[in-house]
């Protein structure tokens, strides 16, 4: 059997890529399994491998998590330390209109992980949670201590599903998981389906952008680099509770409203944005602000990516991927 340091899943996804590449710069050997769906241009996901293939350490398979014989044959093959689960089906918006495609890859597929790594045991399984589990609530900032019992959507109700599952999976069978939830992050080689990259494309092509609430929204964009530097930080950290089980907020601490990061990007851009103003969103929530005083007290993360400085350097990637 080959052993490997790590597993990610969902490695031509962003987050996924980002995390694959910094771990096989530190000379780690890495399995990246994804499918390569067309939720938004499997092109970008191509790219992405082509980057991660040049490194000898990498090894990659198209497998789909919702794929239980495929994962258990992955699992019987290959002997992992560490799984990162960041393969999901993502976006609050399409939830609305897609929900099966959230069942079968939230649900089923984080099953098919658990799963898997229940009988064939891995030190550490760490796995994407949302910001979008905090739904409605009102009191900021968002603290792991608080209730997210009320989603807002069903891509937030299966993220908070995978947290109870990893919960009675760590009970039951002592597996020790961690999960995350990622506060609104981007960057260079992001989703396009997220407002940064949709706005950056629209406003280059003298489209109209919606500004969803009338701008009047504020989110805790987290650059790439932090969140890698927090996961990076958490892989070694097994938790030691009883149940072996932890959850963790990734965000940058410090909300920013829709109309300034607009503004940041067209100045970056070089061009005006044509605004539509728009009503909320079904699904949607008008602020995020993530508490990380226990991820920084437990690992000594702090965020040092501001968002001027996050933006210049995503547009900067973005002028350069698409223009050449």
């Amino acid at each position: 059997m080959k052993k490997f340091d790590l597993l990610v899943t969902g490695a031509a996804g962003f987050i996924g890529f980002h995390l694959s590449l910094s771990r096989l710069k530190k000379g780690e050997r890495v399995v990246g399994i994804d499918n390569l769906n067309d939720y938004y241009d499997p092109k970008l996901k191509i790219n992405r491998l082509e980057i991660l293939k040049q490194h000898p350490g990498f090894t990659f398979l198209q497998i789909d998590i919702k794929d239980k014989e495929k994962l258990d044959d992955l699992f019987s093959s290959y002997a992992f330390d560490t799984v990162v689960n960041l393969a999901a089906q993502a976006g609050v918006r399409y939830s609305i209109e897609n929900p099966y495609a959230y069942m079968d890859s939230n649900m089923t597929g984080f099953l098919n992980i658990l799963e898997a790594c229940r009988h064939n045991p891995v030190r550490h399984l760490v796995y994407a949670s949302s910001s979008s589990v905090y739904g409605g609530n009102q009191k900021v900032p968002f603290s792991t201590e608080d209730s997210v019992d009320h989603p807002v959507s069903l891509y937030a109700a299966t993220k908070k599903a995978n947290e109870l599952m990893a919960h009675t999976y760590s009970h039951l069978y002592g597996i020790p998981t961690t999960g995350l939830r990622f506060f609104t992050v981007y960057g260079p080689w992001g989703r396009p389906d997220m407002a940064y990259y949709s706005f950056s494309d629209n406003i280059m092509k003298g489209k109209p952008i919606k500004v969803f609430n009338h701008g009047k929204m504020e989110r805790d964009f987290t650059y790439i680099d932090d969140v890698i530097k927090g996961i990076e930080k958490i892989i070694p950290l097994t938790p030691t509770s009883k149940p072996p089980y932890k959850i963790y907020n990734i965000g940058n601490a410090k909300p920013v409203q829709l109309e300034k990061f607009i503004a940041i990007l067209e100045r970056n851009l070089g061009k005006k944005a044509h605004k539509q103003y728009m009503d909320m969103q079904p699904g949607d929530v008008v602020k995020t602000y993530a508490d990380i005083s226990e991820l920084t007290k437990d690992t000594g993360f702090t965020p040092s990516t501001g968002i001027e400085e996050g933006l210049e350097k995503f547009v900067k990637w973005f002028k350069k991927y698409h223009q050449g």
